[in-house]
């Protein structure tokens, strides 16, 4: 068997579609106000987990398929391969998701007056009544690259660097490991209840851990619409805990931790189910 295999892109958009049908409301609630509709999150992040997962499903793959041949082998080269796929797709992720998460928020943070306690930003434009700056995703993007540029599209790239490496080994990592664990030994495909409870755990870890570098994050991403604040992560980083103090940076962390639970137990269930469907009676290979 190649090393390479797009069946795990395919399973990985059906596991994406699966996570916004179910976490849609409460990601929208964490972030501002109820997003108007759900085409643009449906059809982007189902697009990102296709990748993320395609990527670091391969990259594990080809990584254990390497460390195969020698003969010294062990669990902590296994967990060696898991931290270096799990790397690899958070890297990939911030090129791919940085774009798509900065138009989520534009577009978010202007379908009601968002508070100045989340970004420390007044709604000047929603307070005076004027038309949105953005009339939907394509304008959104459109006055980004036409206002800022193409690096523009990549507003809090570094901060989003910082959450997602770490946090897709805090995300793959226990998914993988606390699968194993619960599964039955005598289970030779996915067991839907230990994957639904594997990948609840592990989003609410890794979602959790990740919340001081999202609220940077995002933080970074809302500047620039309405007046500019930050230089940078450094300093949005310390004009927020000179302001707010160091739980700024917790802010919001209980309900990333419970929406990541539905939202990753469907991520991983729709994933595990559908390759399994994908490929039949083959054993189907942990992501």
């Amino acid at each position: 068997m190649g090393s390479f295999q797009l069946e795990d892109f395919a399973a990985g958009w059906i596991g994406g579609a699966a996570s916004v049908i179910i976490g849609h409301p409460l990601d929208t609630v964490k972030v501002f106000g109820f997003f108007k509709g759900m085409s643009f999150p449906l059809a982007s992040i189902a697009v990102y987990n296709s990748v993320v997962f395609g990527v670091f499903s391969n990259t594990q793959r080809f990584l254990s398929q390497h460390h195969c041949r020698e003969p010294e082998a062990s669990q902590s080269r296994t967990l060696s391969d898991l931290l270096l796929a799990s790397m690899v797709a958070g890297v990939v992720s911030v090129g791919l998701g940085a774009p798509v998460d900065l138009i989520k928020i534009r577009l978010q943070m202007q379908t009601q007056p968002f508070r100045e306690a989340n970004l420390a930003l007044k709604p000047r434009a929603v307070a005076l009544g004027k038309q949105p700056v953005y009339q939907g995703p394509v304008h959104c993007i459109a006055t980004i690259v036409r206002t800022e540029g193409l690096a523009g599209m990549y507003r809090g790239v570094g901060a989003m660097l910082l959450r997602d490496v770490p946090g897709y080994c805090l995300y793959f990592i226990p998914y993988v490991f606390l699968n194993d664990w619960i599964t039955p030994e005598a289970c030779t495909g996915p067991n839907p209840c230990a994957v639904w409870l594997a990948g609840g755990m592990a989003g609410a870890i890794s979602w959790g851990t990740a919340t001081p570098m999202d609220v940077v994050k995002s933080r970074l991403q809302a500047d620039g619409v309405y007046l500019n604040k930050y230089k940078g992560v450094l300093d949005c980083i310390s004009q927020s805990y000179q302001k707010e103090g160091l739980k700024v940076f917790f802010r919001g962390i209980t309900v990333n931790a419970v929406r990541g639970f539905p939202m990753s137990a469907a991520m991983f269930l729709g994933y595990e189910l559908s390759l399994q469907a994908i490929r039949g009676d083959h054993t189907v290979t942990n992501p």
